[in-house]
């Protein structure tokens, strides 16, 4: 079975990777007895999930790599679904139950993965996923960082995030042009932010719109004419910000603001 490039497919090649990968998931048994993997592909992780003691699933959108799955891995008749994971609905495959997504995850959709698992992430306490290296350094980035943005922020508001190792492009076929990373997130058991959460979205996407502006510029879009612009938190750029900055400027502005 050969990669396609339509998938951003790129098969893991190394057993011992396979199992490190595999081995990283923490809280099975505990938060969790159903475990999802997004794009299986040829089944080199698999074949290693299907030895923990939990019950898994594979979503693969490619059609041929589904009938290679079902063939090589008859363990998982009938828990194989044949679609596009962002479009599959997880908490009614899940049966609103919680469970772990992992993966070597297509690169080309890896932000919008993330983005899933935080609209599901009542029902999804851990993931362990192959990113490109960029992304995982993004995801886990803390605040003064260079790779600090948007889905650190998202991200790390509602989950822990823990980069475990990085994977030479070799145990790859075919071989990436980039690095591969390996990240760990654990939801976090304090889920409210204390703020309006769309709001903070809204507000930490705009900080970001303009990286390289101070604050005091970018946020007129919510604060108009107001002293509070004037402040020496707004000579600040959005990198500088922690979580708990982003949650306090999200709501300054629903003070002075209707959030619209």
């Amino acid at each position: 079975m050969k990669a396609k490039k339509s998938y951003g497919q790129h098969f893991l090649n190394n057993e011992q990777i396979a199992a490190r990968i595999a081995d990283s998931l923490t809280l099975a048994g505990q938060a969790y007895d159903r475990v999802v993997e997004v794009g299986p592909g040829q089944g080199m992780l698999t074949r290693f999930l299907l030895e923990k003691p939990f019950e898994l699933f594979a979503v693969e959108a490619d059609r041929d790599m589904v009938l290679y799955i079902s063939k090589h891995f008859p363990a998982l008749k009938g828990r194989i679904v044949s679609g596009d994971f962002l479009k599959t609905p997880l908490p009614e495959l899940m049966q609103e139950q919680p469970f772990a997504l992992i993966g070597n995850f297509p690169y080309n959709i890896s932000s919008q993965i993330l983005f899933k698992m935080l609209k599901h992430r009542q029902y999804i306490p851990e993931l362990v996923g192959m990113f490109q290296k960029e992304m995982a350094d993004r995801v886990v980035a803390g605040p003064g960082s260079k790779t600090y943005g948007v889905i650190s922020v998202l991200t790390q508001a509602y989950y822990q995030g823990e980069y475990l190792f990085t994977v030479d492009k070799e145990n790859f076929s075919p071989p990436p042009k980039v690095q591969s990373a390996v990240i760990r997130l654990l939801r976090k058991e304090q889920q409210a932010l204390g703020c309006d959460e769309k709001l903070f979205r809204r507000v930490v996407k705009q900080a970001f719109s303009q990286r390289r502006k101070m604050l005091r510029n970018t946020m007129k879009a919510f604060i108009k004419g107001d002293n509070l612009l004037n402040d020496p938190f707004f000579e600040q750029r959005p990198e500088r910000l922690s979580l708990e900055d982003f949650v306090k400027l999200a709501n300054w502005i629903e003070e002075r603001t209707d959030g619209d």
